[in-house]
């Protein structure tokens, strides 16, 4: 019974994929409930459509999708633009599950001007559909405020919520508040300012909103020019004052030439998880708008689809009208009257990388973010890295890390550090004292290190690490896979850490034999490496200096007459190094040993 309904299932399918038309649309597929699971959109419906249902799909989340549609709706429309507007309306109102749907959906603020006889203006995250006119949204609120300053300082308005008609003001209902005193307003509410002169700052206003700061610039050099040759000089002195707030605002927003006006930029970063977009509105060569967002991928999409559902949902969102859009490489898709341009030098170029440069700082801070809140995240990110760098067929959990430390072959060491989910694990550290090797012979003592430890692990079947990391090169890497692979028989991978000339990390060599692998300095994932590899140096020389300090110690006070074990002990716990028992008095030596070895030690030291 369940064979023949999936069978007639597919058939009534297959009945709708063949009679669908070969033009422009949107598409929608319904699950058994009928819910909408799925909205997507097509240059040809057909072709589109059936290519879901006639192959096999690598993505396991498109055939879980496939599974689940039990039928099939359509739109047919004119271009491939209106489809585009249409998937992207249609994607916000139902909120399809296996759609890509914006992270970042919350409300920010617009700057409004009110419709009133005398317009106030002010920021605002509601949108009252009441004749007023918004601009924005601004997503960097110090933007908006800084515009809003601007606005504040040349052309001194109301904030007050009053109902400023004629009538009211002719009737003497308002009186001057406090803004009027400290001249941040001038009073239109008893007829101080003229309507026309306060409309005046209020168009004035607008073309700053608007982006259009070079006009406003102009008109008041004009206005300057004209009242000094008119004499009227302390006029002219206030119109220049505003002229260079206009012009400092002006030069903090310049980015290139004035002559580029009404251009839309776009960039795209990607992760796994999440595609971020930015995109820059530039009018009049300035930044007028700027804006970064995420979306969440759902079945595998790539960064061209995901750009164009970016660059609808942005224009629709931000009323963009530019006939020029700026993207980072070429994009299948076609909006009526608007040009598409992949720059590769110029000031067109140097806007697109400042796209670039926002959208991936952006990346960075929304990654640093989550792994604030989930600090096992950064881990399991790491882990991955260093699991796709170097092919490994699981996660680094726990990775082991040895040097060697000696001084012309006496008093040799060895150090394991281990590193569990990037983070050290001290109580899993090692010390060794080499006990088969003579003289200076790194390879050896390497070799004799490892197998005296990994002979233990497996005898006391103890945890084996997913990773072991040698500070050293070729030699180093060769000669533990000797014993891991040749003598124990384990498969475990191999990598060396290489120190350059200043004895810094430089590069990881991985592979037998060797190759370097490409990791770029300054990321997390080298100082990871660099980080396992200063430790085990650390722990390594810390016992070295250790071990030759007590040795020292031990072969100045054996010589002394009287001084056995346990004065040696006393002694040293008191005076702690064989400098500071030189260094006592005889009082203060007969405290501890008594004044005849307290004589013999000074003769003998001192």
């Amino acid at each position: 019974m369940e064979s023949r309904g999936i069978l007639s299932r597919n058939e009534y399918l297959r009945g709708i994929v063949m009679n669908l038309p070969a033009s422009p649309g949107i598409y929608q597929y319904l699950n058994e409930e009928g819910t909408i699971i799925y909205v997507g959109k097509a240059k040809n419906l057909k072709r589109r459509v059936y290519s879901y249902f006639s192959k096999d799909h690598h993505s396991t989340k498109t055939q879980i999708l496939v599974k689940r549609i039990a039928d099939i709706r359509y739109i047919v429309v004119n271009t491939e633009e209106d489809a585009l507007l249409l998937e992207n309306n249609l994607i916000k109102k139902y909120k399809p599950r296996y759609n890509v749907l914006l992270k970042d959906d919350k409300s920010y603020p617009s700057i409004c001007v009110t419709n009133e006889y005398f317009p106030r203006i002010f920021s605002t995250r509601k949108i009252v559909r009441d004749g007023s006119v918004y601009y924005g949204p601004y997503s960097h609120i110090p933007s908006m405020q800084a515009i809003l300053l601007l606005i504040k300082k040349l052309y001194p308005l109301r904030t007050c919520g009053y109902a400023l008609t004629p009538e009211n003001i002719g009737q003497g209902k308002f009186k001057p508040c406090l803004e009027y005193h400290i001249r941040n307003c001038k009073a239109p509410c008893i007829g101080l300012q003229s309507h026309d002169e306060y409309m005046q700052s209020i168009s004035a206003a607008r073309e700053i909103l608007r982006g259009n700061t070079q006009q406003v610039s102009s008109a008041m050099m004009q206005e300057m020019q004209r009242l000094a040759a008119e004499m009227r000089f302390e006029e002219a002195q206030k119109i220049k004052e505003k002229y260079e707030l206009i012009e400092n605002y002006r030069a903090k927003s310049e980015v290139v030439s004035s002559s580029f006006h009404n251009i839309d930029v776009f960039s795209i970063e990607m992760d796994e998880a999440s595609a971020y977009i930015n995109y820059l509105h530039i009018t009049n060569g300035c930044i007028n708008q700027a804006f970064t967002f995420e979306y969440k991928v759902r079945m595998n999409e790539s960064k061209e689809e995901l750009l164009q559902l970016g660059i609808v949902e942005m224009r629709e969102r931000y009323k963009s009208q530019s006939k020029e859009i700026i993207v980072p490489f070429g994009l299948d898709m076609e909006m009526n009257g608007v040009t598409f341009t992949v720059p590769q030098r110029g000031e067109k170029k140097h806007l697109l990388d400042l796209s670039v440069m926002n959208v991936k700082q952006y990346k960075v801070d929304r990654l640093k973010q989550a792994e604030k809140l989930n600090p096992e995240q950064r881990s399991v990110r790491l882990m991955k890295e260093i699991q796709e760098q170097l092919h490994m067929d699981r996660l680094p959990v726990r990775i082991e890390c040895f040097d060697n430390s000696n001084i012309q072959g006496s008093d040799a060491v060895a150090a394991c550090v281990v590193f569990k989910k990037t983070k050290p694990s001290k109580q899993d550290y090692r010390k060794y004292i080499i006990k088969t090797v003579e003289g200076p012979d790194d390879y050896a003592s390497m070799q004799e290190v490892v197998r005296r430890r990994y002979t233990r692990i497996l005898d006391e079947q103890g945890e084996l690490p997913d990773l072991i990391l040698t500070d050293g090169g070729k030699g180093q890497m060769e000669v533990v896979r000797q014993v891991i692979e040749d003598e124990l028989h384990l498969q475990i991978p191999i990598a060396g850490l290489a120190k350059d000339g200043r004895h810094r990390t430089s590069e990881v060599l991985f592979g037998f034999p060797p190759v370097t692998i490409g990791i770029k300095q300054g990321t997390p994932l080298f100082h990871l490496l660099e980080r396992i590899q200063d430790e085990v140096h650390r722990f390594a020389i810390t016992f070295h200096r250790d071990r030759r300090s007590k040795k020292q110690v031990a072969s100045a006070l054996d010589a002394v007459k009287g001084i056995g074990e346990k004065r040696k002990a006393e002694l040293l716990k008191r005076f702690k190094s064989v400098a500071r028992i030189r260094q006592a008095s005889l009082e203060e030596l007969a405290e501890v040993v008594g004044s005849t070895v307290a004589k013999n030690i000074q003769d003998s030291l001192k």
